[in-house]
């Protein structure tokens, strides 16, 4: 990796930072009971897609500890207490979730920022035993913060993701589900064509891309998409 691979690492830091932020002011507009209510995932509250906010930034920061001291630190200890740590977290009053969130958004910008251009180039491995460089943790960082955002179901949508966001996850996302799509489709945006699965395709999914990224991943459907849609295989 370049000194140039480093310092994108950094000004995607910043990008983070930025979103964090946004997320921080929709925090702000919630209350106690605000945080009972549902998220658009299923079984989750918005107090479970917080708690879970905060425990990922704590689960990166395992992440970049392996790519600064070259010892290896799982992003998880288990699936187990991932899971425990998410639904007794989910209980915690606002006030508790706000700090939670913010000290442990702090710890992972504060530590990245400690990286040399070295440390930037150590292979670690994702949860799901992915092999990815250092500089992809800040990627999977700004993925968490954008999209859970959506998720928390309280006025961000994905029509307010940031173009560049939707246009790096795009792509991504489509060769993920073209690896277990049952049913091959098209999908094609002002910016973006690909075919999904193997063969020839059976629908042709023609809409804004922000529209259908967030189909492909699983939240909404837009009725800007066409119908009747392919089965979606799942995202990750």
């Amino acid at each position: 990796m370049t000194s140039e691979s480093h310092e994108a690492a950094l000004r995607l830091l910043d990008t983070v930072t930025e979103s964090t932020q946004r997320l921080l002011a929709t925090i702000d507009s919630l209350d106690d009971a605000a945080l009972t209510g549902p998220s658009l995932l299923p079984g989750w509250t918005r107090g479970h897609v917080l708690a879970h906010l905060s425990r990922n930034a704590d689960s990166l920061v395992n992440l970049l500890l392996w790519a600064r001291t070259g010892i290896e630190t799982p992003q998880y200890a288990s699936a187990f207490l991932r899971e425990s740590d998410i639904q007794e977290g989910a209980q915690r009053p606002l006030a508790e979730q706000r700090t939670d969130f913010v000290e442990s958004a702090q710890r992972f910008a504060g530590l990245a920022r400690t990286l040399t251009p070295e440390q930037w180039q150590a292979e670690v491995r994702t949860r799901q035993g992915r092999p990815i460089p250092a500089t992809e943790i800040v990627w999977m960082r700004w993925q968490e913060v954008e999209i859970h955002h959506v998720d928390l179901n309280a006025g961000y949508t994905h029509t307010d993701w940031p173009t560049a966001f939707v246009t790096r996850l795009l792509p991504e996302a489509t060769a993920s589900l073209s690896k277990s799509a049952t049913e091959p489709f098209e999908v094609i945006t002002p910016d973006f064509t690909t075919t999904i699965g193997d063969g020839t395709p059976t629908h042709i999914i023609t809409a804004p891309a922000a529209d259908t990224l967030v189909w492909l991943l699983g939240r909404t459907t837009p009725d800007s998409l066409p119908q009747p849609l392919p089965p979606l295989p799942d995202w990750k």
